[in-house]
Parts: C-alpha cells; structure tokens; sequence
C-alpha cells in the first residue's frame, strides 16, 4: 500500500512605501539604499508576506491578528520575530515547510546580488536548506507605484506537507 502525505497551500503578500533613508530591511538582511520600508514594524515586507503564507496554510488568520501594528511591543519589531511565531504554529499543527518560492517587486535596488543572502536567512529562521527557498525579483517597469519607486511589493507562496501520513 501506498504512503499518502497531506499538502496544504499557503499565499501571503504585503506592500510598503518606501521612504527616504536607508538601509533597506528585506529579507531579513540589510542592503545598502538610500530608502527604507515605512512601517509600525522593522516593516520587512518579504518576511510578512512569508508569514502571512505559513498562517494562510494552515488557516490561522493573518499576520495582523497575531501581530497588531497598533501593538507598542511591535513598534519597530524585528519581523524574523513574526515569521518564528508563525513557523512555530506550522509546527506544533504537524506540517513542515516543503518549499516556498516568493516574489520582490522593486524598480530599486536591483536585488540580484542579494538574493542569495536573502534566501539563506530566511532558510536559517525556518530551519530549512536555501535550496527550498527562492527568491526572484521584478521591477515595475517604471510604471505605478513600484515603478517609481514609491512602494515594494511581495508575493509569497509555501507549500505544507504533514508529518504523518494519511491512512
């Protein structure tokens, strides 16, 4: 007889604006720019979107409803923090991350150099080799608000197995 496993899907996205001075926090790195992402948080939106994908799949709500960002104790909180919690709760429901593939919308900087680093970190905070986790970038074409640089936008989506197999 044939072991089956469980699958569950998960999408997170989050957007920022961007504003002036930098370091630019995403990822979970620092790269060098002169913008940041505005937000109550560290405002990491490619941790959030990760985080949001992890509750999605397993259906416990948003980053929001763990996180509140009119919560003192998140105000300028590292977002490594929120994805932890949320991979925390992925565990202790049975499932373990089989991959995650995620997005970057930015006109700059050009993330090509760093999305190896990005994709190591984020493997580090979820326990998993950098081999699972993809990172791609894309511009905005100079068009909206990602093409003039006013905001970035992340996509996010991971896919669960369950740690037992289905009878």
């Amino acid at each position: 007889m044939q072991n089956r496993f469980d699958y569950r899907i998960g999408l997170g996205h989050d957007t920022h604006r961007l504003v002036n001075g930098g370091p630019l926090r995403l990822g979970g790195i620092d790269i060098p720019h002169d913008k940041h992402l505005d937000g109550h948080s560290d405002a990491d939106a490619l941790l959030h979107a990760i985080t949001d994908a992890l509750l999605g799949a397993i259906a416990a709500g948003d980053i929001g409803d763990l996180f509140p960002d009119q919560a003192p104790e998140n105000y300028r909180r590292d977002s490594a923090d929120f994805l932890i919690a949320a991979h925390q709760r992925v565990v202790q429901k049975g499932w373990r991350i089989a991959n995650l593939d995620c997005i970057v919308h930015a006109q700059k900087p050009k993330l090509s150099a760093f999305k190896p680093q990005m994709a190591e970190r984020i493997a580090e905070l979820l326990g998993l080799t950098s081999d699972r986790v993809s990172i791609k970038a894309k511009t905005g074409e100079q068009i909206g608000t990602i093409g003039t640089e006013q905001s970035i936008e992340t996509q996010a989506i991971v896919l669960l197995i369950s740690e037992s197999p289905c009878p």
